[in-house]
């Protein structure tokens, strides 16, 4: 069956071109079609000149790929080098250790500003703690913090001494943090006695006391506490420890440990809706190589930029795109403590005002929530800023729909600033496609064209490829230096959630996708579990979601699932946010007419949802992703028996289950 995806949407502007970038890293489509040539003539030598290029070596590595026990693939295996190192000790030696490295700005605005030289030393600090505390090579240590230079300097510090790192999202349970460090088998945790988001206190040791109190974390020997707030915290005298009490004292010299390049630098892992956790396992060397190749080419990343990624570092972008990428370039770069509302809903374009920001990477959720807060209220509105600054934007985390692209280039960008809409995981470890801004022509909510060396393509589901205009699975064809290793302690699980033997050695990325057959600009469709089946139809929620939210007078957001239906097999069920009052009865009746009309206009019939409800929000985390695991719960009527500890509003599941 194929997968109905108009493609609409992307076709419906015509390519706008690059700015004449002449300077740019990849200037015009002749550069970028020389790389990929030059990667499919010697596929291995091309990522292996970049890794000399991009990475420094304690020693050199003799092969390439290593693909002799495949899906098991290898990268610069013989070769040795430390992260950390080649993150800050580098920066200082090429003369940048009085450079600005973060610009950490606090939930209530307050500015903290170091150097690289500084950087340095503060990880050292913390490295020689941990080692006096016990944390060796291939020990794990899992971080539970919020937004902060603390935070950042823990993951340096494990990295120097080959100590490998899970970040904890600071918003998940007790529950799910207990299950991270059984399944790491984590010695220690590093945390903070409270974050502040939005104004507000919120615990972090007090759910680290509750995690270790469930049972199966017996591994721990000591919890490292950053004192944040200085509220009472509860205190265990054998296990705890306040993190500045111990790196007092310590040398801010810490040799590194050099590590082979498969060394385990991280496991973060992926939560679903059942089922174990999954620990996605990266490499140092060829992970490195690709967070710092990623930064620069596709954010075209100069020496004087001011980089801001708004991700947390409890994400997969808060690590390749605030922890590691740009400290490997010697970027400046802003890191954020707050949330994009509090005071209000201008705090992202204020930030971008006072501190210079150039490159603003952020997500299609943020970006549509601001549209909304900006409706009406000129004093929150991006155009009331001064944004001059700005000369690269990018989106993270999925799709972009073309309306919010718009309002992004129009109202944050001048209309002058690329947009680089970013497709990959937390399994690829960094961009997989993406316009390269000196290089790319546009077309809004298509992810354009594969990285240079990325061998992307769509097949059906036996691994045939498909033609273009014919919507598929969206695979990889060849292994690529950071992708994911295994999953932590589960070889097979990996073999086959990434490498089932039907996609005949392809990696299965898990979306559905379609190519455009004039340009060859994919669009993404949607999670392949998020493709609903109707009629023997099937439809990418993507799709279907964009198509509603195009509707500019009406609709601020939209979330799209399936629930069984006798007749149709799946029902579409919609979830809308209007830019006016949530109706209610006749009116919500018309509206939702209204809109069922409007995506049969823009897709077919066939697309029409069974199910419109209106909602005040939609289920988001603390971080912005919209919670669809839930909302299918609501569209089938079933009680959630889901952990629902990360979302910011779960007050709205009520709401959309009694708006049927």
């Amino acid at each position: 069956m194929e997968i109905i995806v108009s493609a609409n949407e992307a076709r419906k502007s015509s390519p706008i071109p690059p700015p004449d970038m002449k300077g740019a890293h990849v200037a015009g489509m002749e550069a970028y079609r020389s790389l990929v040539a030059e990667a499919e003539a010697d596929y291995s030598g091309y990522w292996s000149r970049l890794a000399r290029q991009f990475v420094s070596w304690k020693s050199d590595f003799t092969v390439g790929l290593d693909d002799s026990q495949a899906p098991f693939f290898k990268w610069f295996a013989d070769g040795m080098l430390n992260v950390s190192y080649n993150c800050l000790d580098r920066q200082v030696e090429r003369g940048l250790g009085g450079k600005t490295a973060l610009v950490f700005e606090a939930d209530d605005g307050q500015v903290t500003r170091i150097d690289y030289r500084e950087l340095l030393a503060r990880t050292c600090r913390l490295a020689n703690a941990l080692k006096a505390r016990g944390v060796s090579k291939g020990d794990r240590v899992v971080i539970y913090m919020s937004m902060s230079i603390e935070g950042i300097v823990a993951m340096q510090a494990c990295a120097r001494i080959g100590a490998t790192h899970s970040v904890v999202f600071g918003g998940f349970s007790a529950q799910s943090l207990r299950d991270r460090i059984q399944d790491a088998g984590a010695v220690m945790v590093v945390t903070a006695d409270e974050q502040l988001r939005g104004g507000k206190r919120l615990p972090l040791k007090a759910i680290v006391d509750e995690a270790i109190a469930l049972g199966g974390c017996e591994t721990v020997r000591d919890v490292l506490v950053y004192r944040r707030t200085g509220s009472d915290i509860a205190w265990d005298a054998s296990r705890d420890r306040w993190l500045h009490e111990e790196t007092d004292g310590q040398p801010q010299n810490c040799e590194p440990e050099w590590v082979g390049a498969e060394h385990p630098l991280f496991i973060l892992y992926t939560s679903g809706s059942t089922g174990k956790p999954k620990g996605v396992q990266h490499s140092s060397g060829g992970y490195l190589l690709h967070a710092a190749l990623t930064t620069q080419w596709t954010f075209d990343l100069r020496p004087d930029d001011v980089f801001w990624s708004t991700a947390d570092i409890g994400w997969i972008t808060g690590h390749t795109y605030i922890a590691y990428g740009p400290l490997a370039l010697g970027a400046t770069q802003v890191v954020f403590e707050g949330v994009p509302t509090y005071p209000d809903a201008g705090r992202f374009w204020k930030m971008i005002q006072d501190h210079r920001v150039t490159v603003f990477y952020t997500a299609p959720t943020a970006i549509r929530s601001l549209i909304k807060a900006s409706e009406g209220n000129e004093q929150v509105h991006p155009q009331r800023y001064d944004l001059a600054s700005l000369r690269i934007l990018g989106t993270v985390g999925e799709p972009i729909n073309p309306a919010a692209w718009e309002w992004f280039h129009r109202h944050v960008g001048g209309g002058r600033c690329p947009i680089v809409d970013t497709f990959w995981q937390t399994e690829t470890g960094g961009h997989m496609i993406t316009p390269l801004p000196g290089a790319t022509p546009l077309v809004p909510g298509s992810c354009t064209l594969p990285f240079p060396g990325i061998a992307a393509a769509v097949v059906d589901e036996t691994g045939a490829e498909l033609p273009d205009g014919q919507g598929g699975i969206l695979v990889v064809r060849k292994p690529w230096p950071s992708m994911i290793r295994t999953i932590w302690g589960d070889p097979e699980r990996f073999r086959s959630s990434y490498y089932p033997p039907e996609l005949g050695g392809s990696y299965l990325a898990g979306d559905g996708a379609i190519r455009d057959p004039a340009t060859g600009y994919f669009t993404i469709t949607g999670r392949i579990d998020d493709v609903l089946n109707v009629s023997g139809h099937r439809m990418g929620t993507m799709e279907i979601e964009s198509a509603l939210v195009s509707c500019t007078d009406l609709v601020a957001e939209a979330a799209v699932v399936g629930r069984p239906d006798e007749t149709t097999g799946e029902a579409i069920c919609a979830f809308v946010v209007l830019k006016r009052a949530r109706p209610s009865g006749d009116e919500a009746r018309q509206i939702a007419n209204e809109l069922r009309n409007w995506v049969a206009k823009e897709i077919g019939p066939i697309a029409k949802p069974k199910d419109i409800r209106f909602g005040d929000n939609l289920p988001k985390t603390r971080s912005g992703k919209i919670m669809r695991r839930l909302l299918r719960s609501v569209a089938r009527g079933e009680g959630i028996a889901q952990d629902t500890s990360t979302l910011e509003n779960p007050a709205i599941l009520e709401q959309l289950a009694q708006s049927n």
